[in-house]
């Protein structure tokens, strides 16, 4: 009978303190992982990209006389007058929906709750607050129309061409 290998008490038992110094490097890894988790979160740009408040509308002659024309992508009308060239929100001022050039009629209507707009932006009827605002509007020194949105201007102000 091969003799079996006697191994001492202490060496049997549970070492208590190798434990907890295995359960102490353990959270402190857990946790410094963590901390470069958020840092990084922290420190990397939380940046909104916005598209740019001025629209590129095109050249002026694309544009009939006494037309309306909306884009939809930048939520601006252009308007053609005989006096000249305009924009308008295409924003309702009651809750912000997009409004709709009705031609047969001649208006500017909300489908949302139903606000009624003229031409030239001034509230008809509705729960509008509001007339749609009248947007900056220059030539470029390429001569294309250019509409900021950021910039609300006094109504009947026109860009001659």
């Amino acid at each position: 009978m091969p003799e079996e290998k006697q191994i001492a008490p202490h060496e049997k038992e549970f070492d208590r303190r190798a434990f907890f110094v295995k359960l102490g490097l353990g959270s402190l890894s857990i946790a410094a992982a963590g901390t470069v988790a958020f840092a990084y979160q922290y420190l990397s740009p939380n940046v909104l990209y916005e598209p740019s408040p001025i629209v590129n509308a095109g050249k002026p002659e694309n544009y009939a006389v006494n037309s309306v024309t909306l884009d939809v992508n930048s939520g601006i009308y252009l308007i053609h007058a005989q006096e000249g060239f305009f924009a308008l929100s295409a924003i309702c001022t009651h809750l912000g929906c997009m409004t709709a050039w009705k031609p047969e009629l001649g208006i500017i209507a909300c489908p949302c709750h139903g606000s009624k707009f003229t031409r030239d932006g001034v509230k008809i009827e509705g729960p509008a607050p509001k007339p749609l605002p009248w947007l900056q509007t220059s030539i470029s020194d390429e001569g294309d129309l250019m509409v900021d949105r950021s910039i609300n201007i006094r109504p009947m102000q026109f860009v001659r061409v």
